[in-house]
């Protein structure tokens, strides 16, 4: 993928510097049955805490090599502070949920017999290792004594590849009707997404193929921030708002919705995702951007009630059922923490894993009466898990105390976490800390196995 913003760089050019935990560490590898690796690392002042920690996406022929951390300042921190850190990489790439809840497990079990039995153990990851993190809590939570999603897909599979297909067949509704552009059942991932750039580069030379690009953004509810080193766009900046979605789409979600979508339909054995029943003309009302789409329609001369009743009319798009049962079990949330607390944070300019996510975690934990254990952080920036080092380690301390304390009380405050990120020093402030208080907006397509 061609994305790249100047926070994330700034992450990856600290792998470049030797880092260093103390000689002590004791540092075991291996391979697990199904081929995955682990990779584990006790320090020599081990504090009884193991950080089990779940990566994130790996495109199918990438490496995919075991991580027990997201980044080395963070893993030179926590290690000379005491924690133990372990990992995996999963048997395969892609859609990896199968694959990755046991084989965590299985690197906790190493853990226990080569190490020593923890006192505690905490679940976190990034992205899809958010799911993963919180997936581990729901199937197994008698292995965990806390988790920390962060920028997760907590709103589970089936709701976020269903999202994804609504900003799809807007675009090809309204940009390419006739073209042979794949939704589903992608036979050519590669020919397919090269077919969904040409459209939508072409149409982003025009004021009327911009706004009907901001319409699709708009029932996926992509936000309209794409740099972490750029301030948000103003509220009526509607040009850089689409700008910004344009990027989104053409540079990280559209990869994801016309290419990889085919290695999760191979694994599903089918497509398990459908609009069937979805009243776009709704779905636009209730997104983020639907004063953008209204405002760049009326600057293109073009007529929106034409074109949502085209979103209307157009044939829609069933799933397979079997797809959306294993999408279901690989995975769907039904709110049960497993009383465990469990803190998340997400950046709110995040157009890969989008901020209401959150909203869809929390609003099913409150239907089975654990949101109580949940707390959820923000910080205001661009970009998919751009958390600076010093966040990540905040965020980590608020729910260490939350385990040592028994109560939230204003742990998760976006004051304290701010302040508790400044006083790790400038090493692990990359950037200023940006904890925000912020409620995200609805889930468009929400799907659960909670208590209905």
């Amino acid at each position: 993928m061609r994305f790249f913003v100047a926070l994330v760089g700034a992450v990856v050019a600290l792998c470049t510097v030797p880092v260093a935990a103390s000689a002590a560490t004791n540092t075991i590898t291996g391979a697990l049955p199904d081929g995955a690796t682990y990779l584990i690392e006790a320090p020599g002042n081990w504090n009884g805490t193991v950080l089990l920690y779940s990566h994130g996406y790996v495109t199918p022929g990438s490496p995919n090599p075991a991580r027990d951390v997201g980044d080395p300042a963070t893993r030179l921190f926590l290690l000379n502070a005491g924690y133990a850190l372990a990992g995996s990489s999963y048997a395969h790439a892609g859609w990896a949920l199968q694959e990755a809840i046991p084989d965590q497990i299985a690197t906790l079990d190493i853990f226990d017999a080569q190490v020593g039995r923890p006192t505690r153990t905490i679940a976190w990851g990034h992205s899809l290792g958010g799911i993963i993190t919180a997936g581990l809590l729901q199937t197994h939570p008698g292995r965990f004594d806390a988790a920390l999603p962060m920028c997760g897909v907590v709103a589970g599979g089936v709701a976020v590849w269903n999202e994804g297909l609504d900003g799809e067949f807007a675009l090809k509704t309204l940009l390419a009707p006739t073209s042979n552009l794949q939704l589903v059942r992608i036979s050519n991932p590669g020919a397919n997404f090269v077919l969904s750039e040409q459209i939508l580069g072409a149409a982003q030379a025009t004021p009327q193929g911009r706004a009907r690009i901001a319409l699709a953004a708009a029932v996926g509810d992509l936000p309209g921030w794409f740099d972490p080193a750029s301030p948000e766009p103003a509220a009526t900046d509607f040009s850089s708002q689409e700008t910004n979605q344009f990027k989104w789409l053409s540079q990280v979600d559209g990869p994801f919705l016309f290419f990889l979508r085919a290695e999760l339909e191979a694994r599903a054995g089918g497509n398990p995702s459908w609009n069937t029943g979805v009243n776009y003309e709704k779905q636009l009302a209730n997104s983020i951007d639907d004063i953008e789409v209204q405002a760049l329609y009326q600057q293109a001369g073009l007529s929106l009630s034409d074109d949502l009743a085209a979103l209307g009319a157009a044939p829609r798009v069933t799933a397979d059922q079997s797809a959306v049962d294993y999408l279901t079990q690989n995975i769907v949330f039904n709110g049960d923490l497993g009383g465990k607390p469990v803190l998340t944070i997400h950046t709110t300019g995040d157009g890969l894993v989008l901020n209401s996510d959150e909203q869809a975690y929390r609003s099913v934990a409150q239907d089975a009466k654990d949101s109580q254990l949940l707390r959820q952080a923000f910080v205001h920036r661009a970009g998919h898990c751009t958390f600076t080092p010093a966040e990540t380690v905040a965020a980590l301390q608020a729910l260490v105390t939350r385990l040592n304390t028994g109560q939230w009380t204003s742990l998760a405050d976006p004051a304290n976490l701010d302040a508790a990120a400044a006083a790790l020093g400038p090493g692990l402030n990359i950037a200023p800390p940006s904890y925000i208080a912020f409620e995200p907006a609805p889930f468009l397509r929400p799907f659960d196995t909670g208590p209905q």
